[in-house]
């Protein structure tokens, strides 16, 4: 598939370009500075409304009708719909989702709810997770609005021209706490504002810069989720008198046992993933990625320290095995106080395969019978693995439209180490790929930007990503 002069951006004038980059830039800001954060603060438990509710002006004043959501008071969604002849099947889905996670300001160089504009990059939480996706997504609903307005079209109930498929534009609350307010309850109460086709979600698309070469990776797979609570029980007594059994020490062998990595194993969309990476790679570097796949993984992880970026490393290493990160520890209330019961909470994410039951199995295999005997293992919250074809029109036209901007970019299919929305969608039969498409100075820290200090996304990201964008949707649904 080759798209070439044909492509749609390119019947779209350059200063119209210029003006829509002008316009996503500072939707960008706009967004980042509404702080909808989840979970919500007590003085803004109506933060996520006031996004969706922003978002909906925005579509309003574009001539669309948005509907606003409310599950839960205070976490509301918005979709918009815009319509197509209808010859050209189901529609797709534009999913984003509009909360984010707290920022301490103290460790950041720029307020993390300014949106400042610094040497061509917009700081702030949101910037990356993903309020930039919403405005891309934004931008190209209100591009081909204004095309239906300039023939005179209703875009709200009028056939957009050129579009065979209609366009749901669907952005949730609730993402960052597993989506029950969000995406989560439109599946189960509201599907048509999911049910599409194909879906275009975060997170791929964006590219990385390994061994010189550009790679685009397209999230095709998602890893799951299982959040335990370890309730852990030992013996109060006086601090003058230390005993083995103090619930802090034995909550530190429960997170030294599990922190510890566990074997690997490779999914078949990570050998796929390995395999084209490795093809494109120098050769020293290509051996590396398919000894990862090979009968002795830990030497190749060594090598993997040595040949590839850390944090490009630490993102292989978290796809290649079920993971277990001990995040949160309480215990104790007084320094002279031996404390008998801690609690320590782990994010486990899962690969393909991987039960839930089989989770909380190898976290009492790590601990062992006599620590495991003072531990009780609560389940907060479990979501599958989920996964979509890395094949057929919708991704096919993704990787075209890749190759097609950016023609030395090398477009591949992979699994992502955490989860989206995308869980629900795929509930509900629809193929759901990450694609937030940008073109990454080579040295951006992009994976550490996800929920980290000074979130950023740079303006020639952005420029890039959006006809890119335009492109994948006027051609999927045209």
């Amino acid at each position: 598939m080759t798209l070439g002069a044909a492509a749609p951006s390119r019947q779209v004038t350059e200063a119209a370009w210029d003006l829509a980059v002008e316009d996503l830039v500072e939707t960008v800001r706009a967004f980042i500075r509404i702080p909808s954060i989840n979970p919500p603060s007590p003085e803004a438990p109506d933060a996520e409304t006031r996004m969706a509710r922003h978002l909906a002006t925005l579509l309003d004043a574009a001539g669309l009708e948005a509907e606003i959501v409310e599950p839960v008071p205070g976490r509301g969604s918005v979709h918009a719909r815009l319509h197509g002849d209808g010859t050209g099947g189901e529609p797709l889905l534009l999913l984003s989702h509009l909360d984010v996670v707290p920022a301490p300001a103290d460790r950041w160089s720029h307020d993390p709810f300014a949106a400042d504009l610094v040497d061509g990059y917009i700081f702030g939480r949101g910037a990356v997770d993903m309020k930039a996706m919403i405005a891309m997504e934004l931008g190209v609903v209100r591009m081909l609005a204004s095309e239906a307005r300039a023939e005179g079209l209703d875009p709200a109930r009028d056939p957009i021209p050129g579009l065979r498929r209609d366009i749901l534009f669907t952005v949730t609350a609730d993402e960052e706490a597993g989506g029950v307010a969000g995406a989560k309850w439109f599946a189960e109460h509201r599907p048509e504002w999911l049910r599409a086709a194909g879906a275009l979600n975060e997170c791929g698309g964006v590219s990385a810069t390994i061994g010189g070469r550009r790679f685009y990776p397209i999230q095709v797979a998602e890893k799951g989720f299982a959040a335990y609570r370890i309730a852990v029980r030992g013996s109060w007594g006086h601090g003058s008198m230390p005993r083995e059994d103090n619930a802090a020490v034995l909550a530190a062998s429960v997170i030294e046992r599990l922190a510890v990595p566990g074997p690997t194993r490779v999914t078949p969309v990570m050998a796929r993933a390995l395999e084209l990476a490795a093809a494109e790679l120098p050769a020293a570097a290509g051996e590396v990625l398919r000894a990862l796949s090979g009968d002795d993984p830990g030497r190749a992880e060594a090598a993997l320290s040595v040949a590839c970026d850390p944090m490009y490393a630490r993102a292989v290493r978290a796809l290649l095995r079920d993971t277990i990160s001990p995040d949160v520890v309480h215990a104790g209330f007084k320094y002279n106080v031996i404390p008998g019961d801690a609690v320590v909470e782990v994010d486990c994410r899962v690969l393909p395969g991987t039960t839930e039951p089989a989770m909380r199995a190898e976290l009492v295999e790590r601990l062992g019978p006599e620590l495991a005997a003072a531990c009780e293992i609560e389940l907060i919250v479990f979501g599958g693995p989920v996964e979509s074809p890395a094949e057929g029109p919708l991704f096919d036209l993704l990787v075209a439209t890749i190759r097609d901007h950016d023609p030395e970019g090398i477009p591949l299919p992979v699994m992502a180490p955490f989860a989206t929305d995308a869980k629900f969608t795929d509930a509900l039969g629809i193929p759901t790929y990450g694609f937030s498409p940008l073109r990454l100075d080579p040295d951006e820290r992009f994976l550490d930007r996800f929920h980290g200090i000074d979130e950023r996304v740079s303006v020639d990201a952005l420029r890039w990503g959006l006809p890119v964008l335009y492109d994948v949707v006027r051609g999927f649904c045209g």
